[in-house]
C-alpha cells in the first residue's frame, strides 16, 4: 500500500489542527516555559561574561596588572615594568573615614569603614572616572573623592572634610562611576579615592600594614597580553606577586557567574525534563480525543506510516512554534533582568544575541519533544482499529522497539549535549542522574501503589472503595499521578529546605558565635595599650589578638605552583595571596586531626599547620614541605600538623599557621576580635580610633548585613529558576488529569446514571488524590531534603540547618495546593451530561 507523501500528510494534519491548539496547549506551554528559561539563563550568563571580557582593559585598569600586598615594588623592578608600556600605580587598603565637621541629623555614623584607594596622575589607563557634576582631574594631596554610599552614611557633601589616619581631606566630588570597580573585587565598605601623596599623608602605610599595591600597564597594540603575563609569571615566580591580564580581568567574578549560570541552567533543564512528562501526558490526551479520527483513517486504508506522518507534523508544528517563541522570549530577557536587578549584577550588559545558548536551548527543546511525544505517537501508529476503539476500557500495553531505540538515542544525545557544554561535567552528570533516579523511583512507587491497592481488602464505605479501585482499574493513571504529585511535593520541600538553610546561615549561626567587632591594622607594638583601652570601655570584653601577614603558596611537595598545568580541584589556597599568622598555641576554633603542635619556645626548623580540607585537596600530609612567599621572601616549612577549622565561629580562621620563630621578626600588624555585651560598640570604636588612627574597625552587624544581602540574592535567583520547575511539576499534574479525561468522564456518566451526586463523585477523587498525597509525603520529604542538602552543602558549601517547622508546613501546604489543582481539573469532567458523553463514546 502506497504511503502518503509529506505534502499530503501536512495538508491533512493542518486541516485537523485546531487554530487555538486545542488539546495541544499543554505541549506548547511546557516546551515554551522550559526553552524560555534555559535561553534566558544562558543568554544572561553569556551577556555578563561577555561584557566582562569585552571591557577587560577597563575592568582591570590596564592590559597587565601586577599586584602585591604589604609592600611596594622596588625601584629596579619598577623600571623593568615601566619599559613594557604606559605605567600606572594604585594602592588600596581598608581604612576608617571620620566626619571632621559637626554630626548632622541625617548621618548614620560618625565613622565608616571604607576602601581607601590612592591613585597616580595617569589613572585610569582605560575608561573614565566620572563624577557627579564635575570632570575628573588629578587630585591634590588634600582632596578626596567619595562614593555615594559614603556620602550618605556620613552625611557629607562636596566641601566637607573627612579624616583618614592623621590627615584631613576636603571632599572634592561624589563618584558616579569607577571604571575598575569590578576588577577590585569584593569590598567591605564604600570607596574613597585620594592621590598617592594624599594616601601617604595619612600615616596608614606602616611596616606590617595590610595594603595592596597594584601596577597596571597599557601595552602597545601589537603586544599579546596573555603571552606577556605568562612570561612575567615565570620570570618573577619567586617574588610572590599575582598577575592578571585583560582576558581574565575579574576571574573570581567570572568563576562565580559561570558556576551560578551552570547551576541555574541545570535547574532549567531539570524543569524541561519534568515538563516533558506533562508533554507526554498532554499528547496522549490529545491522541485519545482523536480516537475516532484515527480509527476512521485506518478503516479507510491509512497505513501506520501515514498516521505517524500526519500527527508527527502536527506535533512538530506546535513544538517548533513553542520552541521558537521560547527562544525569542529568552533572548530578550537579559536586558529586562538587568534592569530589574539594578546594582546587584557586576556589570550591566547591553542587548546582544548569543547564538550558543539559544542553539543549546533549541536542541534541548527538540530532544525533549522527541523523547516524550514518540511513545504516545507510537501507540497510535501501531494499534489496530479494534484496539483503538476498546482503548477506553482496555488500554494497550504494547511496546514498539523502533520507538524505544529512537527515545534512547535522543536521551543519549541530550545527556551528551548537557555534559559537553557543562563547565563541570561531573556535577552536571550528578544532577541529571539524580533527576532520572527520582523519576524512576516515583514510577516504581506508582506501580507498587497500584499493586498494593489491588490486594488490600475492600473497605465497606462506597466512596473509599471507589477511590481505591481508581488506583488499579483499567486505564488508571496512578503512575502518572504519583510522578506528578511526588515531583510537586518534592520541589516544595526542596525550596523550603534551601531557603531556610540560607536564612539560618546568618540568622542562627552568626549571632550565636560571632564577636562584636573586628579590629584590623593594629600596630604590633600597641597590644598592651589596646587591651587597656578596651578594658576601660567594656570590662567584660573578651579579646583574641593574632599577628597578621599575607602570603602566597608557591610550592608544595617539591612542585612549583607556577609549573602546574591545572590546579587541584578545591585547592582555593593556590588562588593568589592568603592570610597567614603564627601562634605558640593551637588557635581558637581549631582542632588537631593529625600531627602534633610545636612546644612552647620552639626554636627548630620552620613548621607549619595546615587546614585539613586544603591539605587533602593538595595531597599534603604531615612531614611534607610547603613554600610560602611572604613579603617577597620564600619560606619553606615542614607540615607539622593538620587542623579542622570551625568556620562558623567567624573568628580568625587561618588556613596557614607558622611556628613563632619563623615570622615573629617579620614586619606585621595585629588583628583582633572583641566579644562584649551589646551597646558598647560605639564607645569602644571612638576610643580606639582616637588612640590608633590607623586601625580599621568592622562591626559584625554591618558585615552580616552584606553577607545576608548576597545570600538573599542567591536565594532569589534559585527561587526564580526553581519556580519554573514547580510550574513544570504542576503541568505534569494537569497532563495526568488530561490523559485520564475520557476515562474519568466515562466513570462520571456511569456513576451519575446509578444515582451518584456530583459531590460524591468529587469526593471520591478527593479521597484518591488524598490517599496518594499521604503515601507520597514521606518519600517527597526524603527526596526534597536530599536535594536541598546537596545544593546547600555540596554546591554552596554552607551549613545544613533547615527549619523543620517551615519544611513540614510547606509540605502540607504543597499537598493541599496540588490536591486543589487536581480537584479543579476534575470539576469540568463531572459536569458532562450523560446523554452527550454516551453519544461521544
Amino acid at each position: 500500500m502506497r504511503t502518503l507523501g509529506w505534502g499530503p500528510a501536512w495538508r491533512i494534519g493542518r486541516r485537523d489542527l485546531h487554530a487555538g491548539f486545542r488539546g495541544l496547549r499543554l505541549l506548547f506551554l511546557c516546551l515554551f516555559l522550559g526553552v524560555a528559561t534555559l535561553a534566558a539563563i544562558g543568554s544572561l550568563t553569556s551577556a555578563i561574561t561577555g561584557e566582562i571580557a569585552a571591557r577587560g582593559q577597563t575592568i582591570l585598569g590596564g592590559d597587565i596588572e601586577v599586584a602585591m600586598t604589604q609592600r611596594e615594588i622596588d625601584p629596579g623592578h619598577r623600571r623593568d615594568l615601566v619599559r613594557l608600556g604606559k605605567f600606572s600605580e594604585t594602592i588600596r587598603m581598608r581604612a576608617m573615614a571620620q566626619n571632621v565637621g559637626a554630626q548632622r541629623v541625617g548621618a548614620t555614623s560618625a565613622s565608616v569603614l571604607t576602601e581607601l584607594k590612592g591613585v597616580d596622575s595617569v589613572y585610569p589607563l582605560f575608561g573614565a572616572l566620572t563624577l557627579q557634576g564635575h570632570a575628573y582631574a588629578p587630585l591634590s594631596p588634600d582632596r578626596i573623592l567619595i562614593a555615594p554610599a559614603l556620602a550618605e552614611r556620613l552625611d557629607v557633601r562636596p566641601g566637607d572634610r573627612l579624616r583618614y589616619g592623621t590627615a584631613e581631606f576636603t571632599v572634592a566630588a561624589i563618584i558616579a562611576d569607577e571604571p575598575d570597580r569590578v576588577g577590585e573585587g569584593f569590598t567591605l565598605g564604600p570607596v574613597a579615592l585620594v592621590s598617592l601623596d594624599g594616601l601617604r599623608r595619612t600615616g596608614l602605610i606602616q611596616p606590617g600594614s595590610l595594603f595592596e599595591s597594584k601596577y597596571r600597564i597599557r601595552l602597545p597594540a601589537s603586544e599579546d597580553a596573555h603571552a606577556l603575563r605568562e612570561r612575567l609569571e615565570k620570570l618573577y615566580a619567586a617574588e610572590g606577586w599575582s598577575f592578571k591580564d585583560r582576558d581574565r580581568a575579574a576571574p573570581g567574578t567570572n568563576r562565580f557567574i559561570e558556576r551560578m549560570g551552570q547551576f541555574l541552567s541545570l535547574i532549567g533543564l531539570t524543569a524541561l525534563i519534568i515538563a516533558g512528562i506533562g508533554v507526554s501526558n498532554g499528547v496522549a490526551s490529545y491522541l485519545a480525543l482523536k480516537r475516532g479520527s484515527l480509527a476512521t483513517m485506518k478503516v479507510l486504508g491509512a497505513t501506520s506510516a501515514d498516521i505517524e506522518r500526519i500527527y508527527l507534523l502536527q506535533l512538530g508544528a506546535v513544538a517548533g512554534l513553542a520552541i521558537a517563541i521560547g527562544l525569542a522570549v529568552g533572548a530578550v530577557m537579559p536586558p529586562v533582568i538587568v534592569a530589574l536587578a539594578g546594582d546587584v549584577l557586576p556589570v550591566a550588559p547591553g542587548f546582544h544575541l548569543y547564538p550558543m545558548p539559544l542553539v543549546t536551548s533549541a536542541v534541548y527543546g527538540l530532544l525533549i519533544a522527541l523523547i516524550f511525544t514518540l511513545p504516545p505517537l507510537a501507540r497510535a501508529r501501531t494499534q489496530p482499529v479494534a484496539a483503538i476503539i476498546r482503548a477506553l476500557v482496555d488500554p494497550p500495553r504494547m511496546r514498539d522497539r523502533r520507538t524505544v531505540g529512537l527515545v534512547a538515542l535522543a536521551a543519549t544525545v541530550l545527556v551528551a549535549v548537557a555534559l559537553g557544554t557543562a563547565r563541570e561535567p561531573l556535577f552536571s552528570a550528578a544532577v541529571l542522574g539524580a533527576t532520572a533516579g527520582v523519576l524512576l523511583l516515583l514510577l516504581l512507587l506508582g506501580w507498587a501503589i497500584g499493586r498494593l491497592a489491588r490486594r488490600i481488602p475492600r473497605p465497606r464505605r462506597p466512596l473509599l472503595r471507589l477511590a481505591l479501585a481508581n488506583l488499579y482499574r483499567p486505564g488508571a493513571q496512578t503512575s502518572a499521578l504519583v510522578v506528578a504529585l511526588g515531583l510537586a511535593l518534592t520541589l516544595f520541600v526542596t525550596l523550603a529546605g534551601i531557603q531556610t538553610s540560607l536564612d539560618a546561615e546568618i540568622d542562627r549561626t552568626v549571632p550565636r558565635k560571632a564577636p562584636s567587632l573586628f579590629i584590623l591594622d593594629l600596630p604590633s607594638t600597641g597590644e598592651a595599650r589596646f587591651r587597656s583601652l578596651v578594658a576601660e570601655q567594656a570590662k567584660a570584653a573578651k579579646l583574641n589578638i593574632v599577628p597578621t601577614l599575607r602570603g602566597t603558596v608557591v610550592a608544595y611537595k617539591g612542585q612549583r605552583v607556577a609549573d602546574l598545568v591545572e590546579k587541584p580541584e578545591g585547592a582555593w589556597i593556590l588562588r593568589g595571596e592568603r592570610g597567614v599568622t603564627y601562634s605558640e598555641t593551637l588557635p581558637e576554633g581549631s582542632h588537631l586531626v593529625a600531627g602534633q603542635w610545636w612546644p612552647k619556645g620552639y626554636r627548630g626548623p620552620p613548621l607549619l599547620s595546615v587546614d585539613e580540607e586544603q591539605a587533602k585537596a593538595l595531597g599534603v600530609g604531615v612531614g611534607d614541605p610547603m613554600t610560602v612567599s611572604i613579603l617577597g621572601r620564600e619560606i619553606t616549612a615542614r607540615v607539622g600538623s593538620l587542623r579542622k577549622i570551625d568556620w562558623d565561629t567567624m573568628g580568625f580562621n587561618y588556613v596557614l599557621v607558622f611556628s613563632p620563630n619563623t615570622l615573629a621578626s617579620a614586619p606585621h600588624s595585629l588583628t583582633a576580635t572583641i566579644t562584649m555585651p551589646p551597646g558598647r560598640e560605639t564607645a569602644v570604636t571612638r576610643t580606639l580610633l582616637a588612640a590608633f588612627p590607623g586601625v580599621s574597625v568592622i562591626a559584625v552587624g554591618e558585615l552580616v548585613g552584606q553577607v545576608s544581602a548576597l545570600l538573599d540574592q542567591m536565594a532569589s535567583a534559585i527561587l526564580w529558576a526553581a519556580s519554573i520547575t514547580i510550574l513544570a511539576g504542576i503541568a505534569v499534574l494537569v497532563g495526568a488529569i488530561a490523559a485520564a479525561r475520557q476515562t474519568r468522564s466515562y466513570d462520571s456518566v456511569i456513576l451519575k446514571t446509578l444515582g451518584a451526586t456530583r459531590a460524591q463523585i468529587l469526593g471520591t477523587q478527593a479521597l484518591e488524590y488524598g490517599l496518594l498525597a499521604a503515601m507520597l509525603a514521606a518519600v517527597s520529604l526524603a527526596l526534597g531534603l536530599a536535594a536541598a542538602w546537596f545544593v546547600i552543602v555540596r554546591v554552596f558549601e554552607f551549613g545544613w540547618a533547615p527549619d523543620w517547622g517551615v519544611v513540614l508546613g510547606t509540605l502540607a501546604g504543597g499537598a493541599l495546593l496540588t490536591l486543589g489543582i487536581g480537584l479543579a481539573g476534575s470539576i469540568p469532567l463531572i459536569s458532562v451530561r450523560p446523554a452527550r458523553a454516551l453519544r461521544a463514546l
